[in-house]
């Protein structure tokens, strides 16, 4: 469903956004690169049947160079996720070093961003529910303010402890 009204997602403390994909390099060695790019949906379905693995859900865009955003609970939980060798990440991930490896045949790559609270922002205006609107609280935007009013720029740091500048070196 579209939403018309002027939206934003909010979120409650901080989250991981995990930016994942493969580039098949040569299109007609479909015996190395499909069974790469059929690891993920099972990876997924996996994560949707299992809400306490911390994955909260995601968008997947395909083309010659593929790229799932995915949106997690805590870098904590992405990583202890990857690791779990009775799941099925670090299986494809032992499948691809054998036999891919450093052939060239087929790119894998990933990004990931630890979001402080506050540290975000975004605007949905006639979308569906997406991005972390989807994953997220989707509210109503207040009043049109540039974005460098809507973000939250103050370090994390000077968030947690207010007073830091003031602690200054030690003179004893």
């Amino acid at each position: 469903m579209v939403l018309s009204t002027r939206m934003t997602a909010k979120m409650n403390g901080s989250f991981c956004l995990f930016l994942i994909g493969m580039r098949v390099n040569h299109l007609w060695k479909i015996h190395k690169w499909l069974p790469v790019f059929l690891a993920m949906p099972k990876m997924l379905t996996e994560l949707q049947r299992q809400p306490i693995l911390g994955f909260m859900g995601g968008h997947f865009w395909f083309g010659r160079t593929m790229i799932l955003l995915q949106y997690w609970r805590s870098f904590e939980d992405l990583t202890s996720y990857a690791r779990q060798p009775d799941l099925a990440h670090l299986p494809a991930w032992t499948r691809f070093r054998a036999h891919i490896g450093d052939s060239g045949d087929v790119g894998i790559w990933h990004e990931t961003y630890l979001i402080a609270e506050g540290q975000y922002e975004t605007i949905y205006h006639n979308m569906p529910r997406f991005g972390l609107g989807g994953v997220g609280e989707l509210v109503e935007a207040a009043a049109r303010k540039p974005v460098t009013m809507r973000i939250d720029k103050q370090p994390l740091i000077t968030r947690i402890l207010p007073n830091l500048s003031a602690i200054g070196p030690s003179t004893g």
